[in-house]
């Protein structure tokens, strides 16, 4: 009798522990995939055609493979307004959700892209610089082509008036008059775009992808969204003040290459110190957290043109690193990558650290 007993404690037991097991494991790939639908990949281009600058053009045939290859391959090519609405609400978005932008308005997105898209049915946003379009200039398109498209759906978005380099002061400006005529220029073209197409979203696509806290202050003041140009995915704990994009042209915009940042997860990831992509070093450490999710820590790879960078784990616990570059960078702008592999797909999560040096 009493050996009975102990036998069915022995096996209740065994049950509750398998239980507890089962039931954490089932919790642990629910949260990981609530955590992956509330991700999104926005995809930046800027010329479609074979005669304009390398550094910012992809080929008509090329472009149409990207959105081949979305269609064949489970992508959700979603609106921007509902990718933010969503993110911003916490609210799940489809698997492998992607948005698909332009930068300043060039005729061949209009002749090229345009006709692409919607043959695909694919929503997208143009970030538009209004001054070229007022001023008439060649390889711009004009608002009666704007708005035919804005009819047809496309996002109109704000890219400044006259696509200035943001942490430029002019002449004799002081920085209190910099960030003034900035915020001027940033209402003039909302102005413009909202007269011409009826949209206001208060989208900004940051100039070359560059900005400052005193900008970012700016758009938080205005009720603005900031775009950027450092590379990852989008997810709920992104800076919506400097979201990043993934640009694909010239060499990146090879599918190779870019199939894999199609499908990248966002890290949950904040970056301690500095906290202004500003810099006068060529070679700048930054402190970055990561917080927990479904990667292991020790399987992040930190890169700067395409090698390694040196990361002095702070606190491995609570994800703090310090990334130390060995080399001197050149240029205007460059960046840092971490990514780290998905434990359950061949799927990347994705981080980027911008940084401008304009001197």
């Amino acid at each position: 009798m009493f050996r009975c007993l102990e036998n069915f404690r022995h096996a209740r037991a065994v049950f509750k522990a398998a239980f507890c097991t089962l039931f954490t494991a089932c919790l642990l790939m629910l949260s990981t995939a609530a955590l992956a639908a509330q991700g999104a990949v926005i995809l930046l281009y800027h010329h479609v055609a074979e005669d304009t600058p390398p550094s910012t053009t992809i080929s008509p045939a090329d472009f149409e493979a990207h959105l081949s290859y979305l269609k064949d391959n489970g992508f959700t090519v979603v609106g921007l307004d509902k990718a933010m609405d969503s993110l911003r609400s916490n609210q799940a978005l489809p698997e492998k959700s992607v948005v698909i932008s332009f930068d300043d308005g060039y005729s061949s997105i209009y002749s090229e892209a345009f006709p692409l898209l919607q043959s695909y049915g694919y929503p997208f946003t143009l970030f538009l610089s209004t001054g070229p379009i007022d001023s008439g200039l060649r390889n711009y398109m004009n608002w009666d082509q704007i708005r035919e498209m804005s009819d047809a759906g496309v996002i109109i978005a704000n890219h400044m008036v006259d696509h200035p380099y943001m942490l430029e002061s002019l002449d004799s400006e002081s920085d209190s008059e910099r960030l003034d005529r900035l915020r001027a220029e940033l209402l003039e073209a909302e102005q413009r775009i909202e007269q011409e197409t009826g949209q206001s979203h208060r989208y900004l696509a940051y100039p070359y992808g560059e900005y400052d806290p005193a900008i970012k202050s700016i758009l938080q003041k205005l009720n603005f969204v900031g775009l950027a140009q450092n590379s990852g995915a989008v997810g709920p704990e992104s800076d919506f003040l400097a979201l990043p994009r993934f640009p694909l042209a010239s060499i990146y915009a090879n599918l190779d290459t870019a199939r894999t940042k199609f499908a990248t997860l966002p890290f949950h990831a904040n970056q301690l110190q500095p906290d202004s992509p500003v810099t006068t070093s060529r070679s700048p450490s930054v402190t970055l957290k990561f917080e927990t999710g479904d990667y292991n820590l020790s399987q992040i790879g930190c890169f700067a043109n395409s090698k390694p960078l040196a990361m002095n784990w702070i606190d491995r616990e609570q994800g703090v690193v310090e990334l130390k570059p060995h080399e001197s960078f050149t240029g205007r702008r460059w960046r840092y990558i971490c990514t780290a592999p998905d434990p359950g797909s061949s799927r990347y999560y994705w981080y980027s650290v911008q940084w401008i040096n304009p001197d």
